[in-house]
């Protein structure tokens, strides 16, 4: 029986960087040829990186390409099954070609076109129709590029066609709980088909997108016979023999916070990284979601490139700046404070002459606070202005759903690291940082949450219990439920009807929000395509 050594390429490329995606490409096949592997079998669309977006649609893009596509044939060490982008005289595909003795001997073209959550590929690629299987030294392998293998139909067209293992290039990006749906519909082909499958995925940052990597094996029998670590770049070597895959190591399971955290940590990372950022900079507050936002930076960065500053205004409690300075001296990071009373005060002189004409002034609105924010974040951005480092926004989930964010304020800045948190499990993940070291001071944790731009503000003032608000959050956004449904369900109906109100009200806001890393099935990014001005009415 014919036996065959495999490398699984889980590399982290850049959208765009064709040459340096090439050389990472063929540094695994390097790698992957000195262990004895005899085929490195790379990610969807490796050569360009996942997603290319409208770069597609550019015929400058699909030459350079396939210009790198030959070299790489010219170069490899050992054959390649590798992912690119390819234009043909009858249409855009997304896929796949087995690069061997210096040229492409057989190219697949993707069957299924994902067109939902954060996907947009019938935009750009036309869909194959003809299953590929490629015999590499006498195993007949059928190749799958991603979505194949989520429906029916491309898996069973290469058993079809006489495959006898199955190899799929994934960029699959990571969302809570991914990974075991993964395994339950590779379970569903391998059950139809009756053989082994081998997927390789992506891993890495693009924009709001993380890949986490965490490319598997599954027997003839659906059992995992190979596990590689989630969040970082390897390349593993699996063996088949005798019509089965033998087994191999396994990465052990993490908890959900630690996933959570990893693919937050990865995303900053990589958005700073690859878009040349020498930095960070994070506006504190004494708050868990600026403390959270900060330690994450810091393991993202290291300390030496993030700098905190806070900005106490005359509301800001004592405790908070003693929490906050305890806090920067665990981490070790630079850290700055600018009062901003006397900035208050000049606006409300500024001010004063023409908010008389507007009437009797109120003795506390949401100018007031807004004013605060926004110093803030011109403060900020002049910091970020001066240095070149990207100003992080500390705004969790729940709050972008209900509006409670300041544009050009609290909002200002280049990327929201845990824009796709909500509230509740900001509390878990600072929990979990804290059983790796203890950076966040208890009191941060345990402290009523206030955004303290008031006296004796607090965030339930205005706001149902978070675990209460969050649940309805999630029931509207990610399981598309009316309010009837939630209501019928036990929710109190007049906190549904306020949050839901306020979810809709603020989508202008949210446009106008940085992007941030997306960690649930439907973030507030390309998952959601609310329109702004809208008459609808919810179904009570």
């Amino acid at each position: 029986m014919a036996r065959l050594r495999i490398a699984v390429a889980q590399i982290n490329v850049t959208v765009g960087d064709l040459s340096g995606n090439a050389r990472r490409i063929l540094a695994a096949a390097h790698e992957a040829l000195q262990r004895g592997a005899d085929v490195l079998l790379t990610p969807e669309l490796a050569l360009c990186g996942y997603p290319p977006e409208d770069l597609l649609l550019r015929p400058d893009f699909f030459r350079a390409c396939e210009r790198e596509t030959a070299a790489i044939a010219t170069l490899a060490p050992l054959p390649i099954i590798l992912g690119h982008p390819l234009q043909a005289t009858y249409g855009r595909f997304n896929a796949a070609s087995l690069l061997r003795d210096g040229k492409i001997v057989a190219t697949y073209r993707k069957y299924r076109l994902p067109n939902y959550e954060v996907f947009d590929e019938e935009r750009y690629f036309k869909a194959g129709d003809q299953p590929c299987v490629v015999d590499i030294k006498g195993v007949r392998c059928g190749l799958a590029i991603c979505a194949d293998v989520w429906e029916a139909g491309a898996a069973e067209a290469a058993h079809g066609a006489g495959a006898e293992l199955l190899l799929t290039l994934n960029a699959s990006p990571f969302h809570i709980n991914k990974q075991a749906r993964r395994y339950e519909v590779l379970r569903e082909r391998i059950g139809a088909i009756g053989c082994p499958v081998v997927y390789a995925n992506l891993v890495g940052g693009q924009d709001e997108l993380v890949f986490d990597g965490a490319s598997f094996a599954l027997d003839a029998y659906g059992r995992l016979t190979h596990q590689l670590p989630g969040f970082e770049e390897a390349v593993a070597v699996l063996d088949y023999a005798d019509g089965q895959l033998l087994p191999g190591e396994v990465a052990p399971l993490v908890t959900i916070e630690a996933e959570v955290y990893a693919a937050l940590t990865l995303g900053v990372r990589d958005y700073l990284g690859k878009n040349g950022f020498p930095g960070a900079i994070i506006g504190l507050s004494g708050g868990i979601d600026s403390a959270l936002t900060l330690a994450i930076a810091v393991d993202a960065l290291g300390a030496d490139n993030v700098r905190a500053v806070m900005m106490p205004s005359p509301y800001t409690a004592q405790m908070s700046l003693d929490d906050s300075r305890e806090m920067v001296r665990r981490l070790g990071v630079q850290y700055d404070e600018i009062a901003i009373g006397p900035l208050m005060e000049q606006y409300a002189v500024s001010l004063a002459p023409t908010f008389s004409t507007l009437g009797e002034k109120p003795a506390w609105d949401t100018t007031d606070e807004n004013l605060q924010a926004r110093i803030r974040g011109m403060m900020l951005m002049a910091l970020s202005n001066r240095t070149g480092r990207i100003v992080l926004t500390t705004g969790n989930k729940s709050e972008m759903a209900v509006g409670y964010a300041t544009l050009y304020g609290d909002m200002a800045g280049g990327f929201a690291v845990i824009k796709d948190v909500f509230k509740t499990f900001v509390y878990r993940l600072s929990r979990y940082r804290n059983t790796v070291s203890d950076i966040i001071p208890e009191n941060i944790i345990t402290r009523a949450p206030s955004a303290e731009l008031k006296p004796g503000q607090t965030d339930q003032d205005s706001l149902p219990p978070y675990a209460e608000l969050d649940a309805i959050i999630e029931a509207y956004m990610e399981r598309d439920e009316s309010p009837r449904q939630m209501i019928a369900r036990g929710f109190d109906a007049t906190n549904v009807a306020k949050v839901v109100g306020m979810l809709k009200r603020n989508e202008y806001k949210r446009r106008q929000a940085p992007v941030g890393v997306r960690i649930t099935q439907r973030g507030f990014g390309k998952d959601w395509r609310y329109p702004i001005t809208s008459r609808y009415q919810d179904e009570y």
